[in-house]
């Protein structure tokens, strides 16, 4: 499990549940690593604000991890955390490797409002 304040997805069945239940998810998986880290702050500063967006992390290096590892979306990635934004059960948008809190805020804006 990661070293977060964010809600852990553990269960590839838990995600497939969650994003086909809810409006708008963003999920970062990956690992506590350097391009990581920042990304989770990031998401954990902005929950407040977009409260009508659930924002969660996954391990990369568990089995459910294949949720996000297999989705076409993701298959050009090099680097680690996969973010994956859903509106409605559909993929809107992904990026790779770090992000700022302005580029999230910006994909959010921009995907979900």
């Amino acid at each position: 499990m990661l070293g977060t304040n964010l809600e852990h997805l553990e269960q590839k069945e838990d995600a497939e549940t969650l994003v086909n239940g809810s409006e708008n998810v963003m999920i970062s998986c990956g690992r506590m690593g350097p391009m990581c880290i920042p990304v989770y702050a990031a998401m954990e500063d902005l929950e407040k604000e977009y409260p009508h967006i659930k924002l969660v992390d996954m391990d990369f290096d568990i089995p459910a991890a294949s949720f996000i590892k297999s989705l076409p979306e993701c298959s050009s990635f090099m680097g680690l955390p996969f973010t994956v934004y859903f509106k409605n059960g559909k993929v809107v948008e992904a990026t790779s490797s770090i992000q700022s809190k302005e580029q999230i805020k910006e994909i959010l804006d921009h995907k979900f409002n």
